[in-house]
């Protein structure tokens, strides 16, 4: 069984262009992420899934420093993206990882595809029932589901957002979801606005993130230490699906 990590990738983002090549510290936060996912024992290979679009070649020249694969499809159908790169990577399990979340969790992940593995289901989610810190999103899915998915799906938000066909038809597809029994879902460690990007480096420079991996545990001890860290971007909204 091989599991494959695909990471979405582009330089056109809507609310904060360019920001998966913002520095946090000396590296980028697509570097930061793709470096924690080397460190999740259960992955076999790494995907950067990017667009064609000529403003993403410096998505290419990343993943080629950063010495993993890359795909380049459609932007706007990020769904056929997903599964041309697992095609393309020749996986029997994908994992699906936004690069906007540059502390995304080796050993959070690890539990979520074991988890996927234990429970022999075709759908594993630790944030569709959001009680992890946003930023650690990680869902794990099996090649036929996605393929399922490629072939039915029928809106433009399926396209969008990869995985809504198979959850939203739970009578097709076996699913299960990741929860922690503390809910810490008010903490938010994605990139997506400026005050986002200011907690962030508050994050990184503390735990001088360019030298080693740090568990998001240790996140919430740090926030709980200093809580006007909370309030940087307390008052974000994500963009709802669709939007």
């Amino acid at each position: 069984m091989k599991i494959v990590a695909i990471v979405q990738a582009r330089m056109n983002s809507t609310r904060l262009p360019r920001k998966v090549l913002m520095k946090l510290g000396n590296k980028t936060v697509l570097s930061h992420c793709i470096e924690r996912l080397k460190k999740v024992t259960l992955i076999d290979e790494i995907v950067i899934a990017t667009t064609t679009n000529k403003a993403d070649e410096v998505i290419v020249a990343e993943a080629i420093k950063l010495n993993v694969s890359y795909y380049r499809g459609s932007e706007e159908n990020v769904l056929s993206r997903y599964y041309e790169a697992a095609k393309q990577a020749k996986a029997d399990v994908i994992v699906r990882i936004t690069s906007d979340c540059p502390i995304v969790d080796p050993d959070l992940t690890n539990e979520v595809i074991q988890y996927f593995i234990d429970q022999n289901v075709d759908y594993v989610s630790n944030s569709y029932i959001r009680t992890f810190p946003r930023g650690l999103d990680t869902e794990v899915f099996s090649m036929m589901a996605l393929e399922e998915a490629y072939t039915l799906a029928d809106s433009p938000i399926q396209f969008e957002h990869v995985t809504p066909f198979i959850y939203q038809n739970p009578q097709m597809f076996r699913l299960a979801f990741y929860t922690h029994e503390t809910d810490y879902s008010h903490h938010r460690w994605t990139l997506d606005t400026e005050e986002d990007y200011q907690l962030l480096q508050e994050i990184m420079n503390y735990f001088q993130a360019d030298e080693y991996v740090f568990d998001w545990k240790r996140v919430i001890g740090f926030i709980d230490q200093n809580p006007y860290l909370l309030q940087l971007n307390a008052h974000i909204e994500q963009k709802k699906l669709g939007e």
